[in-house]
């Protein structure tokens, strides 16, 4: 993408209310307005709060949010330039239950109050393969006790990826943990009984992964 182009959709992501662009010191040094207050301040409801973590183009939380009118669904990307595309379909096609936030996910208990969020999907995170990169794995311990803070007591986490590696890394950190799986599998295209809105909805990058015969792997589990 030329630059021209991402400044322009910088631009256009300013224009949209549907999109949210704290600073870094609004996040860790002032108490973010919206922390604890996204349903009150932002969608105007009480429903269920679904988090993407990493949302890329934007698509799958836009997906979800016309599947689920009643959930509200926030996708979150430090890449503005991506999600500007779910953000515009959302505004073109009145879609009232999705909104977008620019910030790194290291910062998501900083976005969010304890408690407030009911679900949190992480579709495709790049699986960090080198030992140094372990750290911004987002399945690592750090991070699971990042979305314990924000999560429900009976919240959820949904991993969907095509990396075996960060499948099997995920399962033996939750089992290890003491994490409560409820379920796995490591090819829900060609198992019988996949969950439907697994299947049913695909990033762009998804699609492209299926044409090249590769696995989709999913987790649903619960940080104890």
């Amino acid at each position: 993408m030329g630059s021209k182009n991402k400044l322009r959709r910088f631009r256009e992501n300013e224009t949209f209310s549907n999109v949210y662009q704290p600073t870094r010191d609004e996040l860790v040094n002032e108490e973010y307005e919206f922390k604890g207050n996204w349903n009150k301040n932002v969608f105007k409801n009480d429903n269920p709060l679904v988090l993407e973590l990493g949302c890329g183009k934007g698509e799958y939380s836009v997906a979800l949010a016309q599947r689920y009118p009643d959930k509200n669904f926030i996708g979150i990307d430090i890449k503005g330039a991506r999600f500007w595309r779910g953000a515009k379909t959302a505004v073109e096609e009145n879609i009232p239950n999705v909104a977008f936030l620019r910030t790194q996910i290291e910062l998501i208990d900083h976005a969010f109050g304890a408690n407030e969020v009911d679900e949190i999907w992480i579709t495709f995170p790049d699986p960090q393969i080198k030992y140094k990169r372990t750290k911004h794995r987002m399945t690592n311990a750090e991070f699971l006790a990042r979305y314990k803070k924000i999560l429900k007591e009976d919240g959820v986490v949904n991993l969907k990826t095509d990396s075996e590696f960060m499948h099997g890394y995920t399962l033996g950190l939750l089992h290890g943990a003491g994490h409560e799986v409820l379920y796995a599998n490591h090819n829900v295209y060609k198992q019988e009984g996949s969950p439907e809105e697994v299947t049913s909805i695909q990033t762009f990058y998804e699609s492209q992964y299926l044409e090249q015969n590769k696995a989709i792997t999913y987790i649903r589990f619960k940080i104890k």
